[in-house]
């Protein structure tokens, strides 16, 4: 279920596009919304560690954009932490609040395996980790489902998340020429297992880890560009 997806009342609906190239990433140069906006064309997106192996050895030249925990800049300024799940951002779906994408993430599991007693722990949870916990006991959790709708459900989480937080939007849409990466040295499947310090980093044919986390977001990225 690694497709781009947008959710709806009717659930996770897929909004395929062809990825085209894009022009320089103007993160570091950008000033307001209105003109990121104005110079956002259709994403480059990769789906998968397999696709940025075959551009790499096409010859192609990636850039990526490192990050991992959930601190604000010196400052309290938007950065690299707003990419994490555990940023504390609270959006609306459907009438439902969720204070982080991983209160999203973990109520979505406890939706899909029918537990109605964990939901509403999750949604009430005071912390992304009270939600993970309660999220790691709902009941009749199943591994293969769960690997089929998880990056839909945490996909649609960062849609909404960053659709309703213009700061937010504004710095993903801003990262739009760049690959995102979890560089969670602890987690194989969001992140890649390695640090961004880690020399194996820039080259995907090395990462221990599926990166799903980075894909979900630059998938994200492409539903709010359009």
């Amino acid at each position: 279920m690694d497709n781009r997806f947008r959710y709806s009342a009717a659930g996770y609906q897929c909004c395929c596009a062809q990825p085209t190239p894009s022009p320089p990433d103007p993160i570091e140069t950008r000033s307001s919304l209105s003109e990121v906006r104005a110079t956002i064309t259709p994403m480059i997106e990769f789906r998968s560690v397999e696709d940025l192996c075959r551009a790499t050895r096409a010859g192609r030249s990636l850039r990526y954009l490192y990050f991992w925990g959930h601190r604000p800049e010196r400052g309290g300024g938007v950065g690299r932490g707003c990419l994490s799940q555990w940023w504390p951002a609270a959006f609306t779906v459907d009438g439902v609040r969720y204070t982080s994408a991983e209160h999203f993430m973990m109520a979505g599991k406890a939706r899909l395996f029918g537990d109605v007693e964990m939901l509403p722990r999750i949604l009430a949870a005071t912390s992304p980790a009270q939600a993970k916990a309660f999220g790691g006991r709902v009941r009749g959790f199943v591994e293969e489902v769960w690997r089929e709708h998880r990056s839909g459900i945490v996909t649609a989480a960062n849609v909404a998340k960053f659709g309703q937080h213009d700061d937010l939007r504004e710095y993903l849409l801003a990262t739009r020429g760049r690959v995102l990466v979890e560089a969670s040295p602890r987690d194989r499947v969001w992140g890649i297992g390695l640090a961004a310090t880690d020399p194996r980093a820039a080259d995907p044919a090395r990462w221990r880890g599926t990166n799903l986390l980075g894909f979900a977001l630059m998938r994200a990225r492409s539903t709010l560009a359009t």
